[in-house]
């Protein structure tokens, strides 16, 4: 793996003052994850608020809401085909400028999307900001990670996971609100602000870091990791859709896994990889990207299961349901403020294995809920859910980096964002094949539409993704009972004990 250098800030007539170890100075080292956290909010948000807006842009442009998810299943595979590269392409031309370009290219995209007049307009906006954001989210993380000690790491990590754990569950009220009271354009408009103030903190407070062995671009493995993981996601995609035929959708997950398998057969043989597996040899970094990838497909179906059990199931409107998911934000962000402590009280390994469980068991509870549930009851279990969420995601962000070397922290940063990216979509396809599965048990075809759909299948669906839930737990029991301690987790192992 290469190492990196910094550009000396006087070396190039900047105004910076570089520190004698070339590390950047304590303030940018504090500011550094509210940067970066900043612009994840942004794209996480960008990502979910828009699917309120879609009958309103319909509308506007004159099609059908349906022909208008073109724009969101463009976004969704421009990001699988880049992020793959987007260490490499760090490594080349520098942390910062590519950083800086990202954040640039994602805001110049908003204000496409925002004057958009058709579909097809809509649509090439949506590819350029897929590519801004594809190389944003992962690069900004291993500016983090490369530039924070192992001593505050963890406060690093959790501050730059919430906006990933807050966005999927606020996105629809914050596009419910825009789209009533103003104009889908401002769901898009609105990033130009922070985009123009991200960019200029980035410019001004980060370090531009290069790899100085420039590695050759592994071309067959870009395009077959691209491939593969365009593959499973748009597979993925047409399975979160009532109406599309199941058996395509699994077609293209199966033919994406045979390209991903391709893909790291053929990743083992080369001296310059486009993904670094060999990573997954760190027992702490492994089970935070495997185990953890389990985790989330449980966890992440319940965003997608919950809006409609309160519209289909309770007969709520999509406002009103809405609504009752801020509980969930409310837990992701009242856990923010307790996660360090937790993790230093109690260790990575007990956090994970008994969180995992809690998590389990709070999903199984969201499908007991009915109609006739009192509502501080409903609101309590949506909230303890929440908490659950934001303590896993948080811990399985900050022990993936505990053992990984200053070398290796491009190609694992990389890999972890592609991990995170394939299992937002699994878990949306995994809520929508368990509520299928689940109707067809009852006798109904398992491509009938949402509408066929009972309480009863929402019970069965969420029970599935418990149990996946509980599943990985067995994962983080092999744990070392000291994983973690290097970066300040507590429940360190007796002498001799691990």
């Amino acid at each position: 793996m290469p190492a990196f250098r910094m550009e000396h800030p006087e070396s190039r007539g900047e105004n910076n003052v570089a520190t004698n170890d070339n590390s950047l100075t304590d303030a940018r080292v504090r500011m550094l994850p509210y940067i970066v956290a900043a612009t994840f909010f942004m794209e996480y948000l960008d990502t979910t608020i828009i699917a309120t807006a879609l009958p309103q842009m319909a509308q506007s442009f004159g099609v059908g809401p349906n022909e208008l998810s073109l724009g969101m299943t463009a976004y969704m595979l421009t990001l699988a085909v880049f992020i793959p590269i987007s260490g490499w392409v760090a490594d080349r031309f520098g942390s910062r400028t590519v950083f800086g370009m990202a954040i640039a290219i994602f805001t110049l995209a908003s204000i496409l999307c925002g004057f958009s007049q058709n579909v097809w307009e809509f649509t090439a906006a949506r590819v350029l900001q897929g590519l801004g954001g594809a190389m944003m989210v992962p690069v900004g993380r291993m500016i983090v990670v490369r530039s924070t000690g192992k001593d505050r790491l963890m406060k690093a990590i959790a501050t730059i996971t919430w906006p990933a754990i807050v966005a999927p569950v606020v996105g629809p009220s914050i596009g419910g609100f825009i789209t009533t009271y103003a104009s889908w354009h401002w769901i898009f408009l609105m990033n130009v602000p922070f985009g123009l103030a991200a960019f200029t903190a980035v410019m001004m407070v980060v370090r531009n870091e290069h790899g100085v062995s420039k590695r050759p671009l592994d071309l067959v493995g870009f395009l077959l990791s691209g491939a593969a993981l365009t593959s499973l996601l748009y597979g993925t995609e047409i399975a979160s859709h009532m109406e599309s035929n199941i058996k395509v959708a699994l077609g293209f997950v199966a033919l994406g896994v045979v390209l991903g398998y391709g893909a790291w057969r053929h990743m083992q043989r080369i001296e310059h990889p486009l993904l670094d597996f060999s990573n997954l040899r760190i027992p702490t970094y492994s089970v935070t990207v495997l185990t953890g990838s389990l985790t989330r497909i449980g966890v992440d179906a319940v965003p997608y299961l919950m809006p409609l059990m309160f519209q289909i199931g309770f007969g709520l409107t999509a406002f009103q349901s809405g609504l009752l998911l801020l509980a969930t934000a409310l837990g992701n962000l009242g856990m923010k403020a307790f996660t360090t402590r937790i993790l230093q009280r109690f260790g990575f390994r007990s956090v994970a294995v008994n969180n995992a469980a809690i998590a389990g068991g709070l999903i199984i509870a969201c499908g007991l809920l009915t109609p006739a549930t009192p509502l501080p009851v409903i609101l309590g279990v949506i909230f303890c859910y929440g908490l659950s969420r934001s303590m896993q995601f948080s811990t399985l962000a900050t022990l993936a980096y505990a053992d990984i070397s200053d070398a290796r922290k491009s190609s694992a940063s990389t890999l972890w964002s592609v991990a995170q990216q394939m299992t937002i979509g699994m878990g949306i396809a995994f809520g929508a094949l368990a509520l299928r599965i689940a109707a067809a048990l009852r006798g109904e075809a398992i491509d009938a539409s949402g509408a066929h759909f009972t309480l009863g299948d929402f019970q069965w669906a969420f029970a599935m993704a418990g149990v996946v839930t509980l599943i990985s737990v067995i994962g983080y029991r092999g744990l070392a009972r000291d994983a973690g301690s290097n970066i300040g987790g507590g429940m360190r192992a007796a002498p001799g004990k691990r």
